[in-house]
């Protein structure tokens, strides 16, 4: 089974429309967490919430994660050893305030496990394909927080 989750502060309805048109042709059951969008997905199952020992479950089972490029998720990734492709809202589309998102996948885009689509092409690709798990090198939570101190300061540069 693939899940998805956007997370529950924003929609993320690019996500789920490009899973869900992508669905029928993976051959494998897809259940997606659609937070506050308002997309309606006609080929895959969905909740706009998922309670979270049900999730966990859900990631637990689950062959591969697809998320916006939230740290929560990846760490759930790391966590259940679980392949995670990485899809970064864009603040230009309207699916965050700033880019912060990208400054996150740059910096995880070259680690085992994470994967990263910049557009459906991208995500059917690693969708088709055998991935690796998410397997930290270090510890998990230096590694977290070495990370959100990057993209603090790059949403820090930003706002100049």
């Amino acid at each position: 089974m693939i899940v998805v989750t956007v997370g529950t502060q924003l929609p993320f309805d690019r996500l789920i429309r490009m899973i869900d048109e992508l669905a029928p042709g993976l051959h494998r059951d897809v259940f997606a967490q659609t937070g506050l969008g308002t997309y309606v997905p006609q080929n895959m199952e969905w909740s706009s919430t998922v309670e979270a020992s049900d999730f966990d479950r859900k990631l637990k089972a689950c062959s591969v994660i697809v998320a916006h490029a939230g740290i929560g998720t990846v760490l759930k990734a790391y966590k259940y050893a679980k392949p995670i492709i990485l899809v970064p809202r864009l603040s230009s589309l309207g699916e965050h305030r700033n880019d912060h998102q990208l400054a996150t996948v740059s910096q995880l885009r070259q680690r085992e496990g994470i994967y990263v689509a910049d557009n459906k092409q991208d995500l059917e690709k690693l969708l088709n394909r055998q991935l690796d798990p998410a397997t930290p090198s270090e510890d998990v939570a230096a590694s977290a927080d070495r990370l959100r101190g990057y993209v603090r300061n790059s949403i820090l540069e930003m706002l100049g």
